[in-house]
């Protein structure tokens, strides 16, 4: 199972965002009351506050201007210095107007902008450059901190879309390769016994119908996905011969423990294909366990590889299971398979999500 991906933004989430940055002003606008009043001769004035809330909002409209025009405009499409030049044309504005606001409004006598001789002036627009430089930096940061969470979880939904589809498709190519070996198995036993092909016929009703109906769910409880194969196993023990010894261990401590349906088939499949002989003595051990969130299963078989002209189900089976296993459990399992001598090994670990 694919890891949790984060929703998109949706008109409440934008909502909630502003509704933050709403409540984020208001608590900066109340910090002369909280550091300033109570402190004897440094009581806060009215003429105090109302130059702090001239020059904060001096610092808003920089923040939005950026956050909501000069980023998207300039900054995302890589003109840094129009970006630039904006930005020092805003400050400087804010900066002046500021000044003569605060003088004509509190009608103090003494200025707030500096007189224009020597470096005073220099000095004066320095220091304010400085803290609007900083607040056109926070905001680009935010923008920036945004922009990327909103690609990222676009990125990751249509991962996982994509994710799903190739699932699907992988699924649609297993059920069939899976009903054209049992079909083949019906046929070739209708000869020989038709009373065992009828059996068969119903042990198929029974795997179809859990394979139809069950393993279209993205997790089935191991209990429901054992006992397809142990029906399954069944069904192909009767047209097997008494030299072919056939051993299935199956044990789980907990029936709800979850797990992806019709993992197991394919290796198991593929040992009846190649592990079987009719004329030499031949074996097929499976062993399956689930406990503590992890379940094991390996498989044994006498080796019997097919001729080259023999196309049946090549490219499909173990090919579409470590496709599956990267799509469902990414980093949470094991797979090998190969040959020792002439036994042939699958050996598969899967840990809860």
């Amino acid at each position: 199972m694919s890891e949790a991906i984060p929703p998109l933004k949706t008109h409440s989430t934008k909502r909630l965002g502003w509704l933050i940055h709403g409540v984020g002003w208001c608590v900066l606008l109340t910090f002369p009351f909280l550091f300033i009043t109570g402190r004897g001769s440094d009581d806060l004035t009215w003429n105090g506050y109302l130059r702090f809330v001239f020059v904060i909002g001096s610092y808003i409209i920089v923040f939005y201007v950026n956050y909501l025009y000069l980023v998207k405009k300039f900054l995302f499409t890589k003109q840094v210095m129009r970006y630039l030049l904006g930005n020092a044309l805003l400050i400087m504005a804010l900066i002046v107007a500021v000044s003569f606001l605060l003088e004509i409004v509190l009608s103090s006598e003494e200025r707030y902008f500096p007189e224009p001789e020597g470096w005073d002036l220099v000095r004066f627009f320095a220091i304010n450059m400085l803290s609007y430089i900083f607040v056109g930096t926070i905001s680009v940061a935010y923008k920036m901190t945004g922009s990327w969470y909103t690609a990222e979880s676009e990125r990751k939904e249509l991962e996982r879309s994509r994710s799903e589809a190739e699932l699907k498709n992988l699924k649609s190519q297993l059920n069939p390769h899976f009903l054209f070996n049992t079909l083949n198995n019906i046929y070739s036993l209708i000869a020989i016994s038709p009373e065992r092909a009828q059996e068969v016929v119903h042990g198929l009703s029974r795997l179809l119908r859990y394979v139809l109906y069950e393993s279209g769910q993205p997790f089935v409880t191991v209990e429901k996905d054992l006992d397809f194969i142990r029906n399954y196993v069944e069904l192909m023990r009767i047209r097997l011969s008494g030299h072919v010894q056939v051993t299935m261990s199956v044990s789980y401590t907990s029936s709800d423990l979850l797990i992806a349906p019709l993992l197991f088939i394919t290796p198991i499949e593929n040992a009846f294909k190649h592990g079987v002989n009719n004329t030499k003595t031949s074996f097929i051990r499976i062993e399956i366990t689930a406990a503590d969130k992890e379940i094991n299963c390996r498989i044994e078989n006498s080796y019997f590889p097919k001729n080259e002209g023999d196309k049946s189900g090549s490219g499909i089976g173990l090919s579409n299971l470590r496709k599956r296993l990267n799509l469902i459990y990414p980093g949470k399992h094991y797979f090998s398979y190969g040959q020792k001598e002439n036994t042939y090994y699958c050996e598969l670990k899967l840990c809860q999500l």
